[in-house]
């Protein structure tokens, strides 16, 4: 991080700075009836893949209910024919849906941010946490708990936790502008970034250390910062899922500059991209994404950064494909990490399990990448 990206900081890349991590987001008109072939099939996997990503969370818990059951339940609800006598019906409508929801749109807001800060510094290994937000929502969310404020509101925990994410970033382009003099640059937001994140850490380590005196508070507090859906309602999704589709949103418009960018600033301002404001807009977007996702569903590590990696190698750098993508595949990846975490068992955050398959996916990824571009 420190080498690609301090040199931002004082000139911009050259034009054939694209790097070997990124592919030119050009393609000849040969390979591009191909490439969009290759996209559309993507796609198409992907959505297949969330619908039954979707399906598969609303069968799997405790209680055993058949696909007939899902079906019946969700199409009572759609007409408008609450039957509150039927606890097949509860446990799907109320328990299971929410809780599904809340995962995809949570990873698929990971997944975009991914895309988009990976795409704008240009670095394959930039993830969601780089700029200190997830830890500023950690922070503010254990801070609920230790205080006893989020007990009193469902929507008090993750209302506090997006209050500590919006703060953070506050503080990390508030610091940035000055030492930028006025403009923000992209080493001196990863230095904040990663100051702030170091921060937040300390702080919040100091908190769980001193709740542990009690017991209920301390496990509260250690379940959270693992993330987890357990307990997520409709409060939830509607607190967090405006947010996220906003955010997602501002970084899809930004898709062109984005890949104009991946060409280095000079070509990018030559095709007319306001390389400052973009940078801008596109982090605060992430910040706002990644906020949001973490107040609904903890700090769940590896979303961010494996999935858009994994998508890159399938359709290539263009964003206008890779951000939608990437909130699908994002979503996917998460619910399933749900069931499976579920299955396994009752109280297994869902964080532990992206953990066990994010990093040695992401080892292979790295390792096979780097023998790809070091080999004959």
């Amino acid at each position: 991080m420190s080498s690609a990206t301090a040199g931002s900081d004082s000139r911009p890349a050259p034009d054939n700075a694209a790097t070997s991590e990124e592919p030119t987001p050009g393609t000849s008109p040969v390979e591009r009836p191909r490439v969009r072939l290759r996209v559309v099939t993507v796609f198409a996997l992907v959505l297949l893949a969330a619908v039954v990503a979707v399906v598969v969370g609303l069968l799997v818990g405790p209680a055993h209910i058949s696909a007939a059951d899902v079906v019946g339940a969700l199409a009572r609800r759609l007409a408008g024919k609450v039957d509150l006598t039927n606890w097949r019906e509860t446990a799907v409508v109320g328990v299971r849906l929410p809780r599904v929801l809340v995962g995809f749109v949570a990873g698929g807001a990971l997944a975009v941010a991914g895309a988009a800060l990976q795409g704008l510094f240009r670095n394959p290994l930039a993830e969601p946490g780089v700029l200190g937000i997830s830890s500023g929502a950690s922070l503010g969310a254990v801070l609920a708990i230790y205080l006893h404020v989020a007990g009193k509101a469902v929507w008090l925990l993750p209302a506090c936790a997006f209050a500590g994410a919006a703060a953070d970033a506050l503080l990390v382009f508030a610091i940035a502008a000055h030492q930028g003099r006025g403009r923000v640059f992209t080493a001196t937001l990863l230095l904040v970034g990663v100051a702030l994140m170091s921060l937040n850490v300390s702080m919040t380590t100091f908190i769980l250390s001193i709740s542990l005196a009690s017991y209920n508070v301390g496990r509260e507090v250690m379940y959270w910062l693992l993330g987890g859906l357990e307990g997520r309602t409709w409060d939830h999704l509607l607190l967090g899922g405006p947010a996220i589709l906003v955010g997602t949103a501002v970084i899809a418009a930004h898709a062109r500059d984005m890949d104009a960018l991946l060409l280095g600033e000079v070509s990018a301002q030559s095709v007319g991209v306001d390389v400052p404001r973009v940078r801008l807009r596109v982090v605060l977007a992430s910040a706002l994404v990644v906020g949001a996702a973490v107040a609904i569903a903890g700090p769940i590590g590896f979303v961010g950064l494996l999935v858009p990696h994994i998508l890159r190698l399938a359709v290539g750098a263009p964003h206008r494909a890779l951000v939608p993508l990437s909130f699908f595949g994002g979503g996917v990846f998460l619910v399933i990490a749900d069931v499976v975490a579920r299955t396994l068992s009752a109280d297994l955050p869902v964080g532990v399990v992206t953990a066990a398959v994010g990093a040695p996916v992401f080892l292979v990824l790295l390792i096979r990448r780097r023998v790809e571009v070091a080999g004959p």
